[in-house]
């Protein structure tokens, strides 16, 4: 069997980027991206079964009748969600599988399927998420405060996550990843303070 991991982190933290760049790792043979389902319209760039699995609202809400997703959520009018036999299937074939999720999906899945790994990914410091989050211009003054004050509330619940991984800087937190993924191996003494005193500063 191959091991299901579960990455979340407050927006701007920089998971993306991790996640990517943990996949292209050549000890990432055996490791993919999860895929989701959705019912949003598939984009020029996006292929079906790869990018996601495009359904429309009424098979989706036959596979929530049917219990055929491990977690799933409405997002601006379309709903996402992850395919239960998609996972098992690909964890069977002794691939592990990554997901990318809010901290609502990976708690969904942590309870379906106890034996997941969760990764949760933290900034710093606030300021510094700020800063991060002002330099993608991608949102209002509004509504970086808003995304902030989300943060502290996805903190306060990630803090119980298998492993927590300070992004201060991104080729550590990359090692980290890659460790905890590949190794299952736990974070330097180090990286632990460094990890510790920035969760501490967080949740102060």
């Amino acid at each position: 069997m191959g091991k299901l991991f579960v990455i979340s982190a407050p927006s701007g933290t920089g998971k993306t980027s991790l996640i990517h760049a943990t996949l292209e790792d050549k000890n990432a043979e055996k490791t993919k991206l999860g895929i989701s389902c959705t019912t949003r319209e598939k984009r020029a760039q996006e292929k079906n079964d790869e990018s996601y699995f495009f359904v429309s609202k009424e098979e989706f809400d036959e596979k929530i009748k049917n219990n055929e997703f491990l977690e799933y959520a409405e997002v601006f009018g379309n709903f996402y969600g992850t395919p239960k036999e998609w996972v098992l299937n690909s964890l069977s074939n002794k691939e592990n599988v990554i997901l990318e999720l809010d901290i609502q999906g990976a708690l969904q899945v942590k309870e379906a399927f106890p034996e997941t790994k969760t990764v949760f990914i933290i900034p710093p410091s606030y300021n510094d998420l700020s800063s991060r989050l002002e330099k993608r211009s991608q949102d209002t003054e509004e509504e970086i405060k808003k995304r902030l004050m989300e943060a502290k509330r996805e903190i306060f619940i990630g803090q119980k996550f298998d492993q927590i991984i300070v992004n201060d800087d991104f080729e550590k937190a990359l090692h980290d990843l890659k460790q905890f993924i590949f190794s299952g191996d736990t974070l330097s003494p180090e990286r632990k303070g460094i990890t510790d005193d920035s969760l501490n500063l967080l949740l102060d």
